[in-house]
């Protein structure tokens, strides 16, 4: 519905481990994650305000590699989301300059 803000939880803690949202909308043991899983976490961030973590808590991870990985991964995805409006500025200006060279070479004002 338009208006209705939908969250997405993108990562979790659920019985001592972590889990990652895939781009299949199930989650996975965050100890699975690979490149392109983290690419498209990385896209969800930027491309939604409504980005949700579970907060990260060494005593509701019981796994050290899960601890290790959702820690890293939850300090960047934050990080990122915090700048968000940065990164979409620092883009859009980017694209502007390259439409105006264009603009330029076909000789339009």
């Amino acid at each position: 519905m338009r208006g209705e803000r939908r969250f997405m939880k993108l990562l979790k803690i659920e019985s001592n481990l972590g889990y990652y949202l895939n781009k299949l909308g199930k989650y996975v043991s965050i100890d699975e994650i690979n490149k392109e899983d983290l690419l498209d976490l990385v896209s969800l961030t930027l491309d939604n305000e409504d980005v949700q973590f579970d907060e990260y808590d060494e005593s509701n991870l019981k796994n050290q590699a899960h601890r290790i990985i959702y820690k890293s991964i939850i300090d960047k995805l934050a990080s990122l989301g915090a700048r968000r409006q940065e990164y979409l500025d620092e883009s859009a200006r980017m694209y502007l300059d390259e439409y105006d060279k264009y603009r330029q070479d076909l000789g339009e004002n």
